[in-house]
This record gives structure tokens, C-alpha cells and sequence, in this order.
């Protein structure tokens, strides 16, 4: 019979139990709806998730994209210790999750990729707030990784799933959200 998952300590060999749970990724590019749609998820998801934003440590410190991912995988491992999964809210992809050592926390990582149409992508972009810095080179930047995430997606190491979020609205994209993310729970229990 396996041992459960445990952390061992490499010098005097002790185990410790570790639960390792999925861990659920909304990704997908600024400006199509994660932190707003993080918000109704809260209310949504409480009581069986513990729904986070990304964005609230990117700050000095953490800047350096690796270090911030590891930090993330790393908190969220440690949430999940307390038997509820995680869902993370952020502009994430597989290649940046998959290879980190902090990867192997988890049994697997599901992602969702918010996206849109690239004007209306631009638009919501160019009504931020000044202090946001949403110049135009950057809002292209933003373009190009949109039309990148939803050209790749299929072919990512776990696959992205999509959804087009250009004229849906936030309560909307919530319950699609919801939908995937029970329905991905009850595939992971059952490949638990």
C-alpha cells in the first residue's frame, strides 16, 4: 500500500503529511475580466475554494517573474493544507507553472484563460486609470499575447481551456467560471 503524500526533511528523514490538491489557474490577458470576475468568485466559490488574486504581490520584491510564480505555487500549497483547493486568479500559461520545482506541491494544474475580441480588448485597456501606465506599446504587448494565448492554448502542456469573455458580462462569466471549475473538481476527485 502507497504512502500518503508527505514533505520529508532531508536531513533526519521525518515525514509530514502534506495534502497535494489540483490546483485551479484563471489566466488569461489584462484587461478580460479576471480581478473583477475574482471578486463574484469569492462569493461563488467561499465555502469549497479559497479564490486569490495574483496581483496583490506584484511589488518590489517579487518583480522577478520566477520568484513571484514560485511564491504563488508555494502559498497556495500551503492554503491547501487546510483541505480546501485554490483557485488563482492571474496572467500565468503552463510554461510558467509546469517546470518550477514548487510544481510538484500539486497533483495537477487546471487553466482557464479569460480572452476577448482585440478591440475590445484594447478599449477596456485604454479606459484604465493613469496610474496603471496602459500606454499604447504596452496595450500591443497585450494584443499580441491575447492573440497568442488564443492560438496556442490547445496545444499547451496540460491544454488551456478558453472563454471568450467580449460580450459577456461579469455575473455571466462567473457562472461559466463556476461551472468549469466544479465539473473540473469532480474530474480531479475522480482522478485523485
Amino acid at each position: 500500500m502507497a504512502e500518503p503524500p508527505a514533505v520529508v526533511c532531508a536531513a533526519c528523514g521525518h515525514r509530514q503529511p502534506f495534502v497535494r490538491l489540483p490546483l485551479w489557474s484563471l489566466t488569461g490577458p489584462s484587461g478580460c475580466g479576471k480581478s473583477t470576475v475574482a471578486r463574484l468568485l469569492v462569493e461563488r466559490l467561499g465555502g469549497r475554494f479559497v479564490v486569490l488574486e495574483q496581483d496583490v504581490l506584484w511589488q518590489a520584491g517579487l518583480r522577478d517573474p520566477v520568484r513571484f510564480r514560485s511564491a504563488w505555487l508555494a502559498m497556495a500549497a500551503m492554503i491547501q493544507q487546510n483541505g480546501r483547493p485554490v483557485l488563482l486568479c492571474g496572467t500565468v500559461v503552463p510554461p510558467e507553472f509546469e517546470p518550477l520545482p514548487e510544481r510538484a506541491l500539486f497533483t495537477e494544474i487546471r487553466y482557464l484563460a479569460l480572452t476577448c475580441d482585440p478591440d475590445v480588448l484594447a478599449a477596456r485597456l485604454r479606459t484604465r486609470p493613469a496610474w496603471r501606465e496602459w500606454s499604447e506599446p504596452r496595450i500591443a504587448e497585450m494584443l499580441e499575447y491575447n492573440d497568442w494565448v488564443r492560438a496556442e492554448a490547445a496545444s499547451m502542456a496540460p491544454p488551456v481551456r478558453l472563454l471568450d469573455t467580449t460580450s459577456a458580462t461579469a455575473p455571466a462569466t462567473a457562472d461559466q467560471v463556476c461551472a468549469w471549475v466544479l465539473e473540473d473538481e469532480k474530474y480531479a476527485a475522480a482522478h485523485a
